[in-house]
Formats: C-alpha cells, structure tokens, sequence
C-alpha cells in the first residue's frame, strides 16, 4: 500500500518533486490552491485563504486520507487525529510545537510529532550575534547622530572579552555558543539539570537552579530556550535587577519566557543597556506596546528564524525523518509530550 503524505503549507514545485521521487511507494497529496497564501518565502502561518464549501470538502477529503502530515493541518488542527484515522506521524515546520500541540490536546493523542529543531539555528544565531553588536557597537548612538548630521568622535565597546549566559543547549543554543565564542566572548551556558553538555567554545554549564547567582556576572543574556512549565516567566523583574547596567538581553526563544513589564520598566529606566527580541507574550506585538517607543529595543517581527532556504532544508529533514520513519528507526527532532519539546 502507498504511504499517504498531505502537504499542509505551501512548497516550492522543485521541493514537491523531491518528495514524489523520493520513493514509488508515496502518494504526495499538494493542492497549493486550497492552502494558505504565503505571505512571504517561506510562510508556514498564513491565515487560511477564503474557499467554498465544495473546497472545503474536497481538503477534509485529501487531509482525512493522510498517513503523513507535512506541517500542520490549517484548517481544524485540534481534530487532526479525530478527521485523519490512518495519520501516524506529523512533521513540523517550527522547532517550538510544544505550545500548538499542547493547546490543541493532540499531546494526548498517540500521533508521533517531530519538530524543525536545528533548521533555524544558523539564522537566530546571527540574529544573536547581530544583536548583541548592535549594542555593542553603539549603533542607537549611531544612527541619532546620523539623523541629527552630527559629528563626534567618540569610544565604544568590544564584544571580545565579554560574558554571555546562553539559556537553553539544544541545537539553537549550541549554534549561539559557537557563534559568540567565535568572536573572543566567554560562553556560559545554562542547561537542564541531569544532563551533560560538551559543546565547543562553551567554557562553563549550569543548571537552572543556578540562575540568579549568575546574572551579576554577565554582560549578555540570550535565551534559546524552549516555552515550557519552568522556563515561562524565567526572567522577570528580580531576574533584571541584577543584570548590570550595560547587560544586553537577547530574546530568540519565545515571549512568555520573559515578564515583559518587567523588561519595559528595566529598559525605560536604563537599568540595562538594551534588548534585541524577535519574540513577544503577544504577536504581532500590539501598536500600543511600549517597547515601540524605546530607543533601547530592537524589535523583529518573529522573522529572525526565516531565511529563503528554509524550505529546502524542511525538505531535507523531513525526507530524512521519512526514510528513518519508513524503516523503524529513531527520527531526529522527536517530539516529547513529558518535556513539552
């Protein structure tokens, strides 16, 4: 019998025709007029596009055949397991899906769930690493001075010789450490308490529990966690307070990791030097927030992760997590219900 995969979200047609020659046993399901529109390369959350209920029935139709699920169902995702009798597994297109399939109950289905972590480590890591130079380098100072057309000299900071606190070792964090020790900064990383870390360039691990002892001693924060029970509210307003006044906070984690009125009050009140967040409690970010408004705050619209070769390396992962699926064996980026990632 062919193995049934529905693609959920929208592929390049070179990136379709890999999967359908991976193996004659596969029967590709990829009806890119009935998905969401992407609304840039590499869109794997677009609002569902208006359709008739004859479209409709016709993807409850294609989606209820599926062994396999490419990304999620955009239609009704809660269900997937209830509307899809032979689905086995589901490839995500995001590395946090933790919050999704908790929020939808399909944690408490037996589906298999794998997650895109590791695809978007290099891109966060530079977004970390661009980040903290921003900072650094006095770019805010910068660009006033350049609207003003003033001119004075002035001294700056090099990241060489710093201190970064890197939150969370999986793939993400691992990539930060190599990126930020690459440039002469001194690498603490902060892990799960029970694990062991070997990671090149990082010269000291912790646990959580450890914390709040080391935040007086770094100058950059960067959490690469994922959202989970005991990360959410991690930072909050006693965690701030002992960051120096210079300190640089990096979020490319998720929003609710960090207490954001917190965060406001310790920026409004220079009692950090700045923030560089791709993620927010609430997105889009709301136009009355006011980190808008801040000259400390560099704000990115949860893009950092997306770069225009995402979906070939999706593509890449996920034929290699089929061919493992296929054969009985371990796939990458397993996704555990009991951890929440």
């Amino acid at each position: 019998m062919p193995i049934n995969i529905v693609i959920g979200s929208y592929l390049e047609p070179e990136l379709i025709e890999r999967i359908q020659s991976f193996d004659d046993d596969l029967a590709v399901f990829y009806r890119p007029d009935l998905l969401p529109v992407p609304r840039y390369a590499c869109d794997h959350s677009a609002p569902a596009r208006p359709l008739s209920p004859e479209q409709l029935d016709e993807w409850r139709s294609i989606s209820a055949q599926a062994d396999v699920f490419f990304d999620f169902d955009w239609l009704d995702t809660a269900s997937m397991a209830q509307r899809c009798p032979n689905l086995q597994w589901i490839q995500g297109t995001s590395a946090g899906i933790g919050g999704l399939v908790q929020r939808t109950g399909l944690d408490q289905s037996s589906l298999t769930f794998t997650t895109a972590g590791g695809i978007h480590a290099v891109p966060l890591a530079e977004f970390a690493l661009m980040g903290a130079l921003y900072f650094v380098k006095g770019v805010p100072q910068l660009m006033r001075s350049k609207r003003d057309h003033h001119w004075e000299r002035h001294t700056t900071r090099q990241l060489k010789g710093m201190r970064a606190l890197v939150v969370g070792l999986g793939g993400l964090g691992r990539q930060i450490v190599r990126q930020m020790a690459a440039q002469g900064v001194e690498v603490w990383g902060l892990g799960r308490s029970g694990h062991s870390y070997e990671i090149d360039g990082m010269t000291r691990v912790f646990e959580h529990s450890q914390l709040d002892g080391l935040l007086p001693d770094v100058d950059l924060l960067i959490l690469s966690c994922p959202l989970t029970k005991e990360t959410e509210g991690m930072i909050g307003a006693a965690q701030l307070d002992l960051l120096s006044s210079l300190s640089i906070v990096i979020n490319v984690s998720r929003g609710p990791i960090i207490d954001e009125d917190a965060l406001f009050r310790s920026l409004s009140e220079r009692r950090i030097g700045g923030a560089c967040l791709d993620v927010f409690v609430e997105e889009p970010l709301p136009e009355t927030s006011p980190l808008w408004d801040l000259d400390n705050v560099l704000i990115s619209p949860h893009s950092a992760s997306t770069v225009r070769t995402e979906n070939e390396d999706l593509v890449d992962l996920f034929l290699e997590n089929l061919d493992h699926w296929r054969r009985g064996e371990p796939q990458r980026n397993l996704y555990d219900p009991v951890a929440g990632y």
